[in-house]
């Protein structure tokens, strides 16, 4: 089946077979922040954003992103390290492996939202596991973050 999107603004046109995940199509094409962690849509860490818009990639099948925008931690690279150093500098960074999905969520939330309460950040991330912390800084960086773009 022939698809057209567009993967982090790059023109992409080729044949995929119907069944063909999304998460391993754009792994395929050199997208490797994208990784699969519970085989059942639970844990974040496959999630891409599909026309700006948060989605599991492994539950996405990539005939269903036909003309669509697709973006991966790749394509938002700077935001991405830029919201890094707060949860580094909070000790939420451990051993890093969820952290590609969890940023994807984090970014998404900060164009989204505005202003986020704490219970709207926990309910809005509830679906990225995090084997590492116990969250609290992953969330003491989110807040410092938020706050530090509401000043700029």
């Amino acid at each position: 089946m022939e698809i057209k999107f567009w993967l982090n603004g790059k023109l992409i046109k080729d044949d995929v077979e119907p069944d063909t995940v999304l998460l391993e199509y754009v792994r395929s094409k050199g997208c490797m922040s994208v990784k699969r962690g519970c085989e059942t849509a639970n844990c974040g860490l496959c999630t891409v954003w599909v026309d700006n818009k948060p989605v599991l990639s492994c539950a996405t099948l990539a005939v269903q992103v036909n003309n669509k925008k697709v973006t991966t931690l790749e394509g938002v690279q700077d935001r991405a390290r830029d919201f890094g150093t707060f949860l580094a500098k909070e000790g939420a960074e451990q051993c890093g492996y969820c952290s590609p999905g969890f940023i994807m969520n984090v970014l998404a939330m900060e164009d989204e939202l505005e202003n986020p309460t704490e219970r709207e950040i926990k309910e809005y991330l509830a679906g990225n596991l995090c084997r590492c912390t116990g969250y609290q800084g992953q969330l003491r960086a989110i807040k410092k973050y938020l706050a530090r773009n509401k000043e700029v």
